[in-house]
């Protein structure tokens, strides 16, 4: 007999089923035992009067709460049922696998322990409808995401992971004995990208791990996350990547909402709202004006730079005065961005590049990149960096390379930003920090 998911059960009605799934709940009576069977697409009640088989009775109540279970009987409409009117009829039962007792903690308890702790059992906490939930967003994000990138000429590429010198600095970087030799783990696929447009490829993206060592414990922060990245050539500034991004973007939102957006609703209490195109841009000259104006005091570390709660400052500005939740912050100064940044023609001190804020959290870093070699050398010197290590690298320039430019993001950023998740490490499927890397 082949199984019938939950969600399909009312159209088997007065059948006789195969049902599979973990035991949520068992009210045992007098004559009657209920077995609240979960699947990944819903609850049914399932009904053994005892009197029929006492000793089926028996092995029921022995039962531990979220075993896995295999299950047949008779599919009955019974309107007094809250759970969708119907219930099974138990005709057999065997146990996949036995709980067992007690859990470490109830994953549909009205209250719940607190994060770090579930995080030690993140099998478990994964169980509630609210993550199964999560991971179809991110499932349709992606999707949507590699559909309009298709639909406008992109490639996909996979870049190496175990690279032979660091791709951005020798800051926040995991080294790993390879063979011989020291290797890192890299903490980008920017080098790599930009390979790919040397190539002639043009246009493509990537989605892929991405590692940072970095010991912060904030709420947004993880040193294993995944990288959505893109790269595309013959552009003619840094507002033809902003201009592609908002557009993905928008598609990426529309195509949830079509999918998911009740759902959303109804789980995350978010009605998701599809943004208008353009975003608001906002120079970074501009946004410390406006950030004094509103009496916000930049810490003195971040010069030139912008803190987490500045951006949600400016993001408030941008709510009240654009009704937008979404915004691009332009022309950062070289100070605070990397070589290969290309500079602002006209002003030496100020980058092609943006970053992307949304809902008040920084969620994208993109820029036109320096694609002359020259230059590109020169920049590295005045950064302090060592040519011999990055000179793969700016080899890539030396025969014939075309403008290009394009940005990262944060996978796990946007999935918080989407579903107004307050932790990422609620946002993730298994969380990796200074302190965890177990499970």
């Amino acid at each position: 007999m082949e199984r019938t998911l939950i969600k399909d059960l009312r159209s088997k009605l007065d059948q006789t089923v195969k049902i599979q799934g973990w035991l949520q709940t068992l009210r045992d009576q007098k004559k009657i035992q209920f077995l609240i069977l979960r699947d990944a697409t819903g609850l049914v009640q399932v009904a053994h009067w005892k009197p029929n088989d006492e000793d089926l009775a028996a092995r029921i109540a022995s039962l531990g709460t979220e075993s896995a279970l295999t299950i047949t009987g008779k599919v009955i409409d019974n309107p007094v049922v809250k759970l969708n009117q119907l219930e099974v009829q138990l005709e057999s039962l065997e146990v996949e696998n036995l709980a067992d007792s007690p859990l470490p903690f109830d994953p549909f308890a009205e209250t719940l322990p607190a994060l770090d702790y579930r995080l030690d059992w993140r099998y478990m906490d994964l169980r509630r409808a609210f993550n199964f939930n999560l991971f179809q967003v991110q499932t349709t994000v992606e999707m949507a995401m590699r559909e309009y990138w298709l639909q406008h000429g992109f490639l996909e590429v996979h870049s190496p992971k175990l690279t032979g010198s660091p791709s951005e600095s020798g800051a926040e970087l995991f080294s790993l004995d390879y063979f011989e030799r020291k290797a890192y783990l890299a903490q980008s696929p920017q080098f790599y990208k930009q390979m790919a447009m040397a190539a002639g490829f043009e246009r493509i993206f990537e989605i892929g791990p991405v590692f940072r060592a970095d010991p912060s414990f904030t709420a947004r922060h993880m040193t294993e996350f995944t990288g959505v990245d893109m790269e595309f050539s013959w552009i003619d500034s840094h507002e033809d990547v902003m201009a592609f991004e908002e557009n993905w973007l928008q598609y990426v939102y529309a195509r949830v909402k079509e999918q998911h957006g009740e759902m959303i609703k109804e789980t995350f209490g978010v009605d998701l709202v599809v943004p208008q195109v353009p975003f608001p841009r906002i120079p970074m000259r501009e946004a410390v004006e406006i950030l004094k104006s509103r009496g916000y005091v930049m810490p003195a570390d971040k010069k030139g730079d912008i803190d987490p709660a500045g951006e949600r400052e400016i993001a408030a500005y941008v709510k009240e005065k654009f009704d937008h939740e979404f915004v691009f912050l332009t022309d950062w100064p070289i100070t605070v961005r990397p070589f290969y940044h290309m500079r602002l023609a006209g002003d030496e001190t100020l980058t092609r590049s943006f970053d992307l804020i949304a809902n008040g959290l920084e969620i994208t870093t993109g820029a036109q990149r320096e694609h002359h070699v020259d230059v590109l050398t020169r920049q590295a010197l005045e950064k302090g960096l060592t040519l011999e290590p990055i000179q793969y690298y700016l080899d890539f320039f030396r025969y014939g390379c075309p403008p290009h430019g394009g940005f990262g993001l944060g996978l796990t950023r946007l999935i918080m930003v989407m579903l107004n998740l307050p932790n990422i490490r609620e946002a993730v499927y298994i969380f990796r920090g200074p302190t965890r890397l177990n499970p």
